[in-house]
């Protein structure tokens, strides 16, 4: 009897130590092969979000795990609602998926407070500001089983930048949501800054994506040029933004490469697919058992690239300077629209 009992326990150690960590065996009996389910909340449809899932499953794939093969995604999209990303972060808890990767600042932070309690961890991506979202501390170290990267914009790059694009500017707008974490930090940054290079910095709050087209109006009919942060309800709705200021002759700058795609003149931006395949390397480490989500600190991406757009800046009689365009990590000779 004893004999069959330490057996019996022998065993359950056995299948203990198989399905240790994340994921799920499969495969032939013997087989360590581990199957993974991740839910992808991204907070709004627009061009450097899906960058970073795009980028996010070529760093997994990088690792070993493979949509298709070893890897299950459920993927949803929040339409820039808090209300729906919280809906969307419940029901992947309540599927018991193995991992969370939010996408933006807003689902970043409706994934962790579903699954803080339940022992899933939650891997984001351009988060801007971490800290302000309270995601981590000072120290950059996470809060629960949260970590991930940071889309934090090189703000004084591209002070400098306009600057040297727009000597004459004085007034520089920004559109922002006040209720987004990501967007307030900037705004502080930009107001601690604009005056070093000679801008007065003049802004606009909305609350929701049916409050862009006046705050549109208003903002251009104050200013010489529009930066745009990585704000997503404002990103959204850049094409609306991009009509009426081109009617004006406004320059409108981006933030990343997407922007200057659609018809922002230039940015002094990251590159979210980059980014997204650092975040896909983060999350393997977490779902292979190497490392725990509160052990990693946030990342981030510290060499912004130049992207112009030729076009606009000839709709606009604007002179690209030589020593900026000769060191543009890409231009576009035309506006993209879908």
């Amino acid at each position: 009897m004893k004999r069959k009992v330490v057996a019996g326990l022998l065993t359950v150690a056995m299948v203990a130590a198989m399905t240790a960590g994340c994921g799920k065996s499969s495969g032939p009996e013997g087989s360590s092969k581990k199957e993974y389910t991740i839910g992808i909340e991204q907070f709004a449809e627009h061009g450097s979000l899906d960058n970073c899932r795009e980028g996010f499953l070529k760093g997994l794939k990088a690792e070993g795990i493979k949509e298709g093969d070893n890897l299950t995604v459920k993927y949803k999209n929040a339409a820039a609602d808090m209300g729906t990303a919280g809906q969307i972060s419940d029901s992947f808890v309540s599927d018991k998926v193995d991992m969370i990767c939010a996408i933006a600042t807003p689902s970043a932070q409706s994934a962790f407070n579903a699954a803080m309690d339940r022992d899933i961890p939650v891997v984001y991506t351009a988060v801007t500001d971490p800290v302000a979202a309270e995601l981590s501390d000072e120290d950059g170290k996470p809060v629960g089983e949260v970590t991930g990267t940071s889309d934090k914009l090189p703000i004084k790059q591209q002070l400098e930048m306009m600057r040297e694009m727009l000597p004459d500017a004085k007034k520089l707008g920004i559109m922002y949501t006040t209720s987004e974490a990501n967007s307030v930090s900037a705004i502080a940054e930009y107001e601690e800054l604009a005056g070093d290079y000679g801008f007065e910095l003049v802004t606009k709050g909305i609350t929701a994506t049916a409050d862009v087209a006046l705050a549109a109006d208003d903002l251009l009919s104050e200013v010489d040029c529009i930066t745009n942060l990585t704000d997503n309800t404002v990103v959204a709705s850049l094409p609306t933004i991009l009509e009426k200021a081109n009617d004006k002759k406004v320059p409108v700058f981006g933030s990343e490469i997407e922007q200057v795609k659609i018809g922002c003149l230039a940015a002094e931006g990251i590159d979210y697919i980059a980014l997204g395949k650092q975040t896909g390397q983060m999350a393997a480490q977490v779902l292979k058992g190497e490392k725990k989500a509160s052990e990693m600190n946030f990342e981030l991406i510290t060499e912004p690239g130049f992207y112009v757009n030729t076009k606009v800046a000839e709709n606009l009689g604007i002179t690209v300077p030589e020593g900026l365009a000769s060191g543009a990590v890409e231009s576009f000779d035309d506006i993209i629209t879908e």
